[in-house]
């Protein structure tokens, strides 16, 4: 589960920020929204994420992309000339002329402990990185490792297995990426790169690019149909059923639409609208996160959905029995009303002119009782809306 993501020095934002998914314990409204974990912190559920076009809203997914491919791929072995993971994902702000080291910390639960893990880097080198590990019952914190340019120091629980491969690691390679590839007693680094690799990082152009649909949807029709069907169904797509051929050397996927007549009529999924292909692949994201417990980041979630079936999504999250938690960037302000949200569940992003993003929560805010949420957004209280300048187009001739 996400606690908190931290970035510094990331394409638009500078400064550190920091996406926090713990519930302020003040706000007693709409408890369902949250996770409680049996402990004195609630956690969000659903955060929404608002602002203007170029605002740097998704740059916050980019950041969580950049921090899971450096940890999936600084290890990799580079031919002459070509880009470390750290080069290639170097990408600090842009417009001060400064080029100081980017910096990245994520804070997760695991079973019954809590882990912050980071580091700080720049395109020649990891400059500090470090793992700490909490019980959330005894509330006490441990290092698991501290690393700097000139030396990486273990704790006491892994020291002993640790020591003997310190000197051996590279300056550019992660030491959590090093030592999850190693077979060993302790299965903490295993179990915390996986934890921050299962965020669900959804590709911003997964509706045009069909390839999960050939590499999961067989399987979820064999095992889930009635599920998806369910979920087509209660999103007024018209689709009574589905299936596949496999028959062939490409996979034919099959939907069903009831005709005036009674009488089911077949059409290949791909003569479906856009939204519904979407809707589909987002329920393959959404079961997959609800399933296992992940959280998951989608860009621009708005795009191409209703804001009703936007809703029924967000909903999807509200499980008791699951840990999933969804992030997702919009421009869509129909939702944002205090009757689907709390206030700590709604961010924003607003650029100066400088160039400089800032995030920042609705709970930041002195907000009335009787507020509307989404009347004061766009009447440009809480930032994160496009400053328009007065642009006079001529008339043709």
């Amino acid at each position: 589960m996400l606690v908190q993501f931290m970035l510094k020095n990331v394409l638009s934002f500078k400064n550190e920020t920091i996406l926090d998914m713990t519930a302020i314990n003040a706000y007693k409204e709409h408890q369902c929204n949250l996770i409680d974990c049996g402990e004195k912190e609630k956690f969000l559920r659903v955060a929404a994420i608002y602002g203007a076009n170029a605002s740097g809203k998704s740059n916050i997914y980019l950041a969580m992309t950049y921090f899971q491919r450096i940890l999936a791929e600084s290890l990799n072995n580079v031919e002459d000339g070509e880009e470390t993971a750290i080069k290639k994902y170097y990408q600090p702000f842009s417009f001060d002329g400064s080029n100081e080291n980017s910096e990245f910390q994520v804070v997760l639960v695991l079973g019954n402990y809590e882990y912050k893990y980071g580091f700080e880097y720049n395109d020649e080198c990891i400059v500090t990185e470090w793992l700490y590990r909490k019980s959330l019952q005894t509330k006490r914190t441990s290092t698991i490792f501290e690393r700097t340019t000139e030396r990486v120091e273990f704790g006491s629980s892994v020291r002993k297995e640790c020591d003997a491969y310190k000197e051996q690691i590279p300056s550019e390679t992660l030491v959590l990426t090093f030592l999850k590839k190693l077979k060993m007693k302790s299965n903490i680094f295993v179990n915390v790169y996986w934890g921050i690799m299962d965020t669900l990082v959804v590709p911003t152009d997964f509706c045009e690019d069909t390839r999960i649909l050939y590499s999961v949807l067989p399987k979820l029709i064999d095992e889930e149909k009635e599920a998806l069907v369910n979920f087509l169904t209660a999103i007024d797509t018209g689709i009574k059923d589905i299936t596949y051929d496999d028959s062939d050397k490409e996979i034919q996927f099959l939907t069903f639409h009831k005709g005036k007549d009674g009488e089911l009529y077949t059409l290949d999924l791909f003569f479906e609208s856009e939204g519904t292909i979407k809707s589909i692949m987002l329920f393959i994201y959404i079961q997959t996160a609800i399933y296992y417990d992940k959280s998951i980041f989608v860009d621009e979630l708005n795009i191409k959905l209703h804001p009703l079936l936007l809703k029924f999504i967000i909903d999807l999250f509200y499980n008791n029995e699951s840990k999933a938690q969804l992030i997702y960037t919009t421009h869509d302000t129909t939702l944002l009303d205090k009757k689907f949200f709390r206030r700590d569940q709604i961010l924003f992003v607003q650029k100066d002119e400088f160039g400089y993003s800032e995030l920042s929560a609705l709970s930041d805010f002195k907000v009335r009782s009787d507020a509307s949420f989404e009347k004061d957004y766009l009447a440009g209280v809480y930032g994160g809306i496009p400053l328009l300048k007065e642009f006079n187009m001529k008339e043709g001739k």
